[in-house]
């Protein structure tokens, strides 16, 4: 039995040598050119945000003399802004944050989940449109909204007679409800396309294995689901910790929050050599509001990878 071999042609030294196919895109220029077409949104991140925060660290670490005029570095303001009332305003607002975090979560994700199951695109479109609507609905509007339908002499207080059972929407129950108004649309809207993200092919497997609804979304789906959901968790973390205005015209200063308390704090109401306090309590907001960022983005990275 014969093999046949094949043998490369010759080459000739006459022959040109190939050449290889040009590089496009990674000259020196053309990578120089890139960067000056960032330049514009670095700048203008380092005036719209790095200048604001420079000057309130600044400030968060300095004192005026009340009687000289003199300018000094200190600690006294951070000290203070963690500590006797004002750490309870902190405190009041993680509080806050937490319980309409987890509330929003769990509620926008079965309506999530119900939009998804559901197969009705017209239903769908329509709760996604009133959601959007509803989420920005936010500030002194929806807290004067919730005065006129839930106050002392509003509509649903005297239909169902709501005085009678104690309930009252100027305390932290009724800020809640007020925050979970804007916030579950919110959160609906961030999950549902990871709920698309569930295959119907993953579904079928698991039923094709003799794996009950219970089991598929206690392996599957809410292992798949989890890196969104504490996505959208921490994000409505961040919206509550935040916000100002609907707590300020609905709550007052009957529920210590700290965005209430550096509000006073610019307007003037602290002792004297302590003007500088609203910028160490805004100061400690940005340290949160950090940590937020530094959890938020590693699970949307990790919500990715798996929907993607």
């Amino acid at each position: 039995m014969t093999e046949h071999v094949l043998e490369k042609p010759a080459v000739r030294a006459d022959d040109p040598a190939p050449r290889k196919p040009a590089r496009r895109g990674r000259g020196p220029g053309r990578g120089r050119a890139r960067w000056l077409a960032v330049v514009p949104f670095f700048a203008f991140l380092a005036v719209a945000f790095g200048l604001p925060a420079g000057t309130m660290a600044y400030g968060a670490f300095t004192a005026t003399d009340p009687a000289t005029g003199a300018t000094r570095f200190t600690t006294d303001n951070v000290t203070g802004a963690l500590s006797g009332v004002y750490a309870e305003g902190l405190a009041g607002s993680v509080r806050l944050s937490l319980t309409t975090a987890l509330l929003a979560t769990v509620v926008g994700a079965v309506i999530a989940q119900a939009l998804v199951a559901s197969g009705r695109p017209a239903l769908r479109r329509a709760v996604v449109a009133a959601c959007g609507v509803f989420a920005n609905f936010s500030g002194a509007p929806l807290a004067f909204a919730f005065i006129a339908t839930l106050g002392t002499t509003g509509t649903l207080t005297r239909m169902l007679s709501l005085e009678s059972t104690g309930f009252s929407v100027y305390t932290f129950t009724g800020l809640v409800l007020a925050y979970l108004y804007f916030m579950v649309p919110l959160m609906v809207v961030t999950v549902l396309p990871a709920f698309d993200g569930l295959r119907v092919q993953w579904r079928e497997a698991a039923a094709s294995c003799g794996a009950t609804r219970g089991q598929f979304w206690r392996h599957v789906g809410l292992p798949v689901l989890t890196p969104s959901l504490l996505g959208g968790a921490v994000l409505m973390f961040g919206t509550a910790f935040a916000s100002h205005a609907t707590a300020a015209v609905l709550v007052g200063g009957s529920v210590q929050l700290i965005t209430i308390q550096i509000a006073n704090a610019l307007n003037g109401n602290v002792l004297a050599g302590q003007e500088n306090l609203a910028l160490a309590m805004s100061l400690n907001m940005v340290v949160v509001a950090l940590l937020v960022m530094a959890v938020q983005i590693p699970l949307q990275r990790r919500s990715a990878r798996w929907l993607g």
